[in-house]
């Protein structure tokens, strides 16, 4: 119930002060330049790595990418930049 609440009080707030639901919800911040970079923000850490996969852990789930020849540009914490050609994104719910 508390969880509920806290969600609902989250929304709302974010509705209010307008503010970036990525920023208040714990979302990922995903951003691609065609099918040749993917910029992942406020992910909580690399789980796989290939150069046709990459396995990113989120607050709820998994992020899943597939595609070719995939080389971390940057990688820090919470931010991960990926080259390469993208040719799927996933969420998985856990």
């Amino acid at each position: 119930m508390a969880s509920k609440w806290g969600q609902n009080i989250k929304k709302l707030l974010v509705r209010t002060i307008d503010l970036p639901q990525d920023v208040m919800m714990d979302l990922p911040r995903i951003t691609m330049i065609g099918q040749l970079h993917i910029y992942i923000e406020n992910h909580r850490g690399l789980l796989a790595f290939t150069d046709t996969e990459v396995r990113l852990m989120l607050k709820k789930g998994q992020l899943l990418i597939r595609g070719n020849e995939f080389v971390i540009r940057t990688i820090l914490p919470e931010e991960i930049m990926l080259q390469g050609k993208i040719d799927q994104v996933f969420f998985i719910k856990e």
